[in-house]
């Protein structure tokens, strides 16, 4: 295995299906299946959801006054962390939720002492809430999660084959990365995750790997190494096996 400890930050249209809204039993069971694989290999994993598929913010923001839309989006974030936690037990398999805030008689608090503990004992970590503040996505969560547990990369997944030039559902034929560095990353604006976590990233010396998690096999093949998706990571990390030049196509 190439990685054996990381962070999933897991995109909550995933959990809904081919509309991406709501919760769809099947791709419910597809995602906590590729965490329960990765387990089974000896990965010690953390996962952030997002909550796209209960609430969009863009959208939500057009009706609703910032904060009180980033606050929604939270807690939808705890519903999904919930439902893909339950089941991840279902198979037999422990895991536990934690929230950047407590809900009583629901989540616990995040403690990244505890975090650790658990995950390097055999716990699939669920994180919920985002960071707790408005004005922070789940991405900036999923790389602050990240570096508390100590993960080794961070894993986004995406409904895409990585990093592309445009977006790949919008614009015909763009390019499509197989590495590329954190700053070519913020000097082309391509924000497949937000600024903040990006720049979180490159300052703590953090991998990510963005990657088509409804692939079959997708999230296997990226922990042990093999070509999937794209690497973001420092210059001298992507422009090595002998890529010539630092965005390689």
């Amino acid at each position: 295995m190439r990685y054996r400890r990381v962070l999933l930050k897991l995109s909550g249209e995933s959990l809904g299906g081919e509309e991406g809204a709501g919760l769809d039993a099947e791709a419910l069971r597809l995602r906590a299946d590729d965490l329960i694989e990765a387990r089974s290999l000896g990965v010690c994993i953390g996962v952030v959801p997002g909550g796209g598929n209960m609430l969009r913010g863009a959208t939500s923001t057009l009706l609703l006054n910032r904060v009180t839309a980033d606050c929604m989006g939270m807690l939808a974030t705890v519903i999904n962390a919930l439902a893909v936690a339950e089941q991840i037990r279902s198979q037999g398999v422990p895991a536990f939720v934690r929230a950047a805030f407590p809900i009583k008689g629901f989540v616990e608090q995040f403690s990244a002492e505890e975090a650790r503990a658990l995950v390097s004992d055999g716990h699939i970590g669920i994180f919920a809430g985002g960071t707790g503040n408005p004005f922070f996505t789940t991405d900036t969560a999923a790389a602050l999660r990240a570096l508390e547990i100590g993960a080794e990369v961070l894993l986004k997944g995406t409904r895409v084959d990585g990093v592309f030039s445009a977006d790949p559902e919008r614009v015909a034929g763009p390019r499509r990365y197989e590495r590329i560095s954190y700053d070519d990353v913020l000097a082309a604006n391509l924000l497949f995750m937000d600024r903040a976590a990006i720049a979180l990233c490159r300052d703590n010396h953090l991998p990510v790997v963005v990657f088509n998690q409804t692939r079959r096999g997708a999230m296997k093949r990226v922990l042990m190494g093999d070509p999937e998706g794209t690497l973001v990571g420092p210059v001298e990390t992507v422009s090595s096996e002998g890529s010539e030049g630092v965005m390689r196509p």
